[in-house]
């Protein structure tokens, strides 16, 4: 400390010294627990960065950025959506910046990241999804591509896994770069889970045409989806409605964000995120958007 003549106060000053805490050489910068760690994001982050850029652009990671497939297969069943030039400027950002999510992990992990899984992004498993979350066959079956509207319902579904993961992984990292990384992911998936429940909470009242239930329906049946798949001992996902009383206060009615009692951002495993976007609730069992199962030593453990 020393005396600011400005504040008349002591004043902190920087000293090269690091503070008692931090010891640079107390763990690897990423250690081998941790490179596991975000190999399983990667087999998400593959997911978002197609559904984005394939959406907006009518192509995918093969063409914008053919090293970081590492090998995998192309996706399938992936389509150019019918996009309002707003919500295709804002889907193609949000690609792009899975492409750099992409790029940062990879190059964390280095020769050891996984190669893009086997994806299936196709109407028909959309419209499962979507079933499931009703408990019935929607008439028409759901296709996310066919308008803006549908887009954003069915992204609603993406990044607020990834969320949670990360929420979940972060207490089990070890090396300083890794924190620093999957905080940086986190701070931008949040961002986007946040735009998206934005935009569709300015139309939560609106029938979603040509089916008689609202985006707010829609949105609270996807979150309780999730809750089901994951097997939570309680709720760890909150739909555009407020259903949960003690998360509720008087005149407040909605839910733009998805969080606990106390605001803090829900948690979930790895075995959790597998049962979601295999669509089976078992992380054993894939399915989904993941016909063959994740890649990665984690998704694999579950598989065995």
């Amino acid at each position: 400390m020393a005396f600011s003549p400005i504040l008349g106060v002591e004043s902190y000053v920087p000293s090269d010294t690091p503070p008692p805490y931090y010891d640079p050489g107390s763990h690897p910068d990423v250690a081998q627990g941790d490179i596991d760690v975000f190999n399983f994001a990667l087999n998400l982050e593959y997911l978002e960065a197609e559904l984005f850029l394939w959406a907006s652009f009518g192509y995918g990671l093969d063409e914008i950025a053919p090293e970081l497939p590492g090998g995998g297969p192309s996706p399938v069943g992936v389509e150019k959506a019918q996009l309002d030039n707003f919500t295709r400027d804002v889907v193609a950002q949000l690609g792009i910046q899975e492409v750099g999510h992409l790029r940062a992990i990879r190059a964390t992990v280095t020769d050891a990241a996984i190669s893009r899984p086997p994806l299936n992004l196709s109407v028909e498993v959309w419209a499962k999804i979507f079933d499931s979350a009703f408990g019935q066959d929607l008439n028409p079956p759901f296709n996310p591509y066919v308008n803006s509207l549908n887009f954003l319902l069915a992204s609603y579904a993406i990044p607020y896994v990834g969320l949670t993961g990360y929420v979940g992984a972060n207490p089990n990292l070890v090396g300083r770069t890794s924190k620093r990384l999957i905080a940086g992911l986190l701070g931008v998936e949040a961002g986007q889970d946040a735009i998206i429940r934005s935009l569709l909470y300015e139309k939560k009242d609106e029938k979603v045409t040509p089916y008689s239930y609202t985006v707010g329906d829609f949105t609270n049946a996807l979150s309780k989806l999730r809750n089901r798949l994951d097997k939570a001992s309680g709720i760890d996902d909150l739909g555009l409605t407020v259903h949960a009383p003690q998360t509720a206060a008087p005149g407040v009615h909605g839910s733009i964000l998805s969080a606990d009692t106390r605001w803090v951002a829900y948690s979930r495993t790895p075995e959790q995120i597998l049962s979601i976007v295999y669509g089976t609730g078992n992380a054993s069992k894939p399915g989904g958007f993941y016909p063959k199962g994740g890649n990665g030593d984690i998704a694999r453990y579950y598989l065995n």
